[in-house]
C-alpha cells in the first residue's frame, strides 16, 4: 500500500511539473535500413583519394631595335661644316620557366559542415612520420553529396575550392633548401 502511495505521489508531481516523453527518433541521426553509407552531414567522415598532377611551362622572347639620325649641313662662304647625331639602342632578352608536381595520397576528412544547398564542406589532416621525416597533408573543400561514391569516397578533383598543402619537415628537407646566404645572393642579383 505504501509503495502504491509513492508511486501515486510521483506520478502526479510529474504532472504537475509538466513532463513530456521524449521520443527515440531524432530525425538528424535518422538513416534508413536501405539507405547508403555516404557521408551527408557534419560529423561524418569521408575518405578523399587525392591524385594531383599540374605542370606549368611559359616562355618569353623580346626584340627590340631602335635607330634615330640627325645630320645637317652649314655653308658659310667656301667653308663647309657638316654636323651629325646619330641615337641606336637595341634590347634582346627572353626567358623560360618549368614546374612540374605530382601528389598521390588518400586521406579521411570530416564534414564540417552542411551548406545550403546540400553541399558538404570537408577539412582533415593527415601526419606521417617516414625515417625521422615528418610530412602533413592538410585537406580542405566543398563536396557535392553527388560526387561520392557508394564506398564513402570523393576524388580530389571534385572537391571545389580546394586548398591541398603537403609540407615536410626534417633533415632530408632542410637540406634541399637553399641557404640563407645564397637566397640573399640571390636576392642582390649575384
Amino acid at each position: 500500500m505504501k509503495v502504491a502511495f509513492v508511486l501515486l505521489v510521483c506520478l502526479q508531481a510529474a504532472v504537475l511539473q509538466g513532463a513530456a516523453a521524449q521520443s527515440l527518433f531524432r530525425e538528424e541521426t535518422w538513416r534508413g535500413l536501405t539507405a547508403d553509407n555516404k557521408a551527408f552531414r557534419a560529423g561524418d567522415v569521408l575518405t578523399v583519394q587525392v591524385f594531383e598532377n599540374s605542370s606549368a611551362s611559359t616562355s618569353a622572347e623580346t626584340g627590340t631595335r631602335r635607330v634615330n639620325g640627325l645630320t645637317g649641313e652649314v655653308r658659310y662662304g667656301s667653308r663647309s661644316s657638316q654636323l651629325g647625331i646619330g641615337v641606336g639602342s637595341e634590347f634582346d632578352g627572353g626567358g623560360a620557366t618549368q614546374r612540374a608536381s605530382r601528389l598521390l595520397a588518400t586521406l579521411t576528412v570530416v564534414v564540417q559542415e552542411v551548406l545550403p544547398g546540400g553541399q558538404l564542406r570537408i577539412a582533415g589532416t593527415q601526419d606521417l612520420t617516414v625515417n625521422d621525416e615528418s610530412q602533413k597533408v592538410r585537406l580542405e573543400g566543398v563536396v557535392r553529396p553527388v560526387d561520392i561514391t557508394d564506398g564513402n569516397v570523393v576524388q580530389s578533383t571534385r572537391i571545389a575550392d580546394a586548398r591541398i598543402t603537403y609540407v615536410g619537415e626534417g633533415d632530408i628537407t632542410e637540406r634541399s633548401r637553399r641557404s640563407w646566404w645564397r637566397q640573399l645572393l640571390d636576392l642582390v642579383g649575384f
